[in-house]
């Protein structure tokens, strides 16, 4: 049965999003470890189907700033990905890579900022390589962009650019650890619902 929205998704199909996610976030973590060069692992990650007003309440105080790595998917899936970085996991991979001093995010320098739009970058090729894999789909990605706002301002991204699919989305959650220091982080994926069908298609469970 095709899905129209998000929420129609049965327990299988979400079980074999939480599986791409768990395995996206294992890739992640391999590729984060190598790159800082530190213990990186990620905990089990959670998959939930939410609205855009739930959304901000679960990631926390819609006023905080965070930054935001965007990036469009297009060829067999289309829609946007969303990596979203707090200040503490800012402030850990800026000090590891730059071995700089914690600076707000609003304050980044532009080698900084350089930094967290890579390692956004890397978190969601990761996920993606996970999602080709076992679906054997062909996604492609645009260039990565990366933002600093509110946590409300940078979800308005996602209510733009795909509210016109379904007014919920599809989160991601898990912390990752670097040297048994936990920082969390979460990733927003946004298939619109024709490229959801294709997927599951391609799982056989559609």
């Amino acid at each position: 049965m095709a899905i129209n929205k998000y929420e129609e998704m049965n327990e299988m199909e979400l079980d074999i999003l939480k599986e791409i996610g768990s395995i996206g976030g294992g890739n992640a973590a391999t590729a984060l470890s190598s790159m800082l060069n530190a213990k990186v692992n990620m905990a089990l990650p959670q998959v939930e189907i939410l609205g855009f007003n739930e959304a901000i309440d679960r990631l926390g105080d819609p006023e905080e700033v965070v930054a935001a790595v965007l990036v469009e998917m297009s060829g067999e899936i289309q829609g946007i990905m969303l990596f979203l970085v707090p200040q503490n996991f800012s402030d850990e991979v800026v000090f590891r890579m730059l071995g700089k001093a914690n600076a707000p995010l609003l304050e980044l320098e532009e080698i900084d900022t350089s930094v967290l739009t890579e390692i956004g970058n890397i978190v969601i090729s990761s996920y993606i390589t996970a999602l080709s894999s076992l679906t054997g789909v062909n996604v492609e990605l645009s260039v990565p962009q990366l933002t600093v706002n509110m946590m409300g301002g940078i979800m308005s991204l996602p209510i733009a650019m795909m509210g016109q699919h379904s007014d919920k989305i599809m989160m991601v959650t898990g912390d990752f650890k670097i040297n048994d220091k936990a920082l969390n982080s979460s990733m927003l994926l946004l298939p619109d619902v024709e490229s959801l069908n294709i997927l599951m298609k391609k799982l056989g469970v559609a």
